[in-house]
């Protein structure tokens, strides 16, 4: 079987089941799972499939949303890069919003010891990290607690980022493009996102390049609303100039 037969038959397979891994290809076409790894990449850049952790589901699933162990294991590499990058963007004193996402809190373990800063975040996962760092004053917002993200939402996070004036928010997103803005599959999460959001003078969003060109179901701004882009260098050159020329800075670590 040739690749673009095997990677047709990849995606009906997909679009069947909701989900495929990439295990249970190559035990089924008979090949490596670096073969498997290649058509899915294909199939991903094409806008076909959307790559997760072991696999890969239809393009188009607006209603889907990965748990935290998966996303952490998405684009490792590539979010370390952008976390590292985004360091240089955090004041040497002042006050930080840190927003509920993967990338965010591999930032917020990558802070230096040596950091003095007041950083607000409704992430549990976040909060846990930056507990015990001696140079950080944390604030952590409260409210109902997703299992699926551990983060607080409802009335309780969105009041209390009401009260707040943050020299810097690090966002995070599932999907962006200056078509459809930013989105996340939860309306819950969106809102908190908004309002953390409209809480920063600046606002610097981290996002892998897979992430471009996808929609989700819960909108919370538009791409103008971004400062500055910290992605990969996945995201192509043409696109980075479009963004550019939107008024988005864009970094591509």
């Amino acid at each position: 079987m040739y690749a673009p037969e095997r990677q047709q038959e990849i995606l009906r397979l997909a679009r069947d089941g909701g989900r495929v891994d990439v295990l249970s290809l190559a035990e089924e076409f008979k090949v490596t799972a670096e073969t498997i790894r290649r058509d899915l990449k294909a199939l991903d850049r094409a806008g076909l499939v959307r790559r997760v952790h072991g696999g890969a589901i239809p393009a188009g699933r607006l209603d889907f949303e990965p748990d935290l162990a998966e996303r952490e294991g998405t684009a490792a590499d590539e979010k370390d890069r952008i976390a590292r990058a985004a360091l240089a963007e955090l004041p040497a004193e002042g006050s930080v919003v840190l927003d509920a996402g993967s990338t965010v809190a591999r930032l917020a373990a990558a802070l230096p010891l040596e950091s003095t800063l007041t950083v607000v975040t409704h992430s549990l996962p976040t909060a846990a990290r930056l507990a015990d760092h001696p140079g950080i004053q944390l604030h952590l917002i409260g409210g109902r607690v997703r299992r699926r993200t551990r983060a607080a939402v409802d009335a309780w996070a969105l009041r209390a980022y009401g009260e707040i004036r943050a020299d810097v928010l690090l966002l995070a997103a599932n999907g962006f493009s200056a078509e459809a803005g930013l989105t996340t599959p939860d309306l819950a999460e969106a809102a908190v996102k908004r309002a953390a959001v409209a809480a920063a003078r600046r606002v610097v969003l981290l996002a892998d390049s897979a992430k471009h060109g996808q929609e989700h179901f819960a909108r919370f701004g538009d791409l103008t609303d971004v400062d500055l882009l910290i992605t990969d260098t996945g995201l192509a050159p043409d696109d980075a100039a479009a963004i550019e020329r939107a008024g988005t800075e864009v970094v591509r670590a």
